[in-house]
């Protein structure tokens, strides 16, 4: 009786002598992420056609809940981990930077006004924690009386989490109108003139352009409170400009952040391992820019590949 033996190849942990690294790799998370991964995917299974990928957004939080319950092998996540998510075994790598901006619509008719002067952080904190504002005379007498109306994210989000942590508060501490996701804010805010919110870079500024969209405009953080935006804190006027803030710090943290993949415990699989290596390289990382994110530095990315 002849014993049958199977020629494939062993796959061990996403790896085989024969056919290289394949399998599946799945993540969910932070809209933030959602359009670098899956260009990233994509150049990766150019290198590794056996390798298939499920990429999902749904905000942080989900991406956090997702990768701890084991439904996904990485969690996009774009703010701080906390405390008991690190006990929990989440262990964050960072693999880039953006920020978070506040939207408002040009139609509005306060807008160039706004733009020249500006809104400070205390300003910014009276209207989207203490509604201490319902009109815009109300900042600033030369504004018009019209209604201030606010969005804020429905869902955990990264987004939210970093702007609400730029007034030194939580998520749950936004006050407005709740809006799911990215795309979902931004519509909202080329839908009212009288709105204002905030979004992430990718859903500001068009990378074709690199000009804000149509429809949406850019609150200058007033980062002095001197009452105007002054020449050095004017950095909105294309994707680079703003990028090169970012990178520089011109542009303060919080609300610009560092962007993480997360992984529950030190990942084994020598696939992940190897896609989040690719990530971190210098071809990757020469994405992020016109792709609207920040690179990171190389004492950071040597810092980032230690942990895995």
């Amino acid at each position: 009786m002849f014993e049958i033996t199977s020629c494939a190849p062993k796959v061990k942990n996403g790896y085989s002598k024969g056919r290289g690294f394949e399998g599946n790799i799945s993540l969910s998370g932070a809209f933030a992420l959602y359009p670098l991964v899956v260009v990233w995917s994509e150049d990766f299974k150019k290198i590794h056609p056996n390798v298939r990928f499920n990429i999902s957004a749904g905000g942080a939080g989900k991406g956090i809940a997702d990768v701890l319950t084991g439904m996904v092998d990485i969690g996009m996540v774009s703010r701080d981990l906390h405390e008991q998510e690190l006990k929990n075994g989440a262990i964050p790598i960072i693999v880039a930077k953006d920020a978070v901006i506040c939207t408002i619509n040009p139609g509005n008719p306060n807008y160039h006004a706004i733009l020249s002067r500006g809104l400070s952080r205390d300003e910014l904190a009276d209207i989207f924690v203490n509604r201490k504002y319902s009109t815009w005379k109300q900042i600033d007498p030369q504004f018009t009386a019209d209604p201030i109306n606010v969005y804020v994210r429905s869902d955990a989000a990264g987004a939210a989490e970093t702007w609400a942590k730029f007034f030194s508060h939580r998520q749950e501490d936004l006050q407005g109108i709740g809006i799911f996701g990215d795309p979902g804010i931004a519509q909202a805010i080329k839908d009212d003139i009288y709105g204002i919110g905030f979004n992430n870079i990718n859903y500001v500024y068009n990378l074709k352009t690199n000009k804000v969209f149509d429809r949406i405009g850019v609150v200058p953080l007033d980062l002095n409170k001197n009452g105007r935006a002054d020449v050095e804190e004017q950095f909105y006027g294309t994707l680079s400009e703003l990028t090169d803030a970012v990178a520089t710090g011109k542009y303060p943290a919080p609300p610009s952040r560092a962007l993480t993949f997360v992984t529950k415990q030190k990942t084994q699989s020598l696939l992940l391992k190897e896609f989040i290596s690719f990530v971190l390289q210098k071809q990757a990382q020469s994405l992020l820019l016109e792709n609207g994110y920040v690179p990171l530095n190389e004492t950071l990315i040597k810092e980032e590949l230690n942990k895995l």
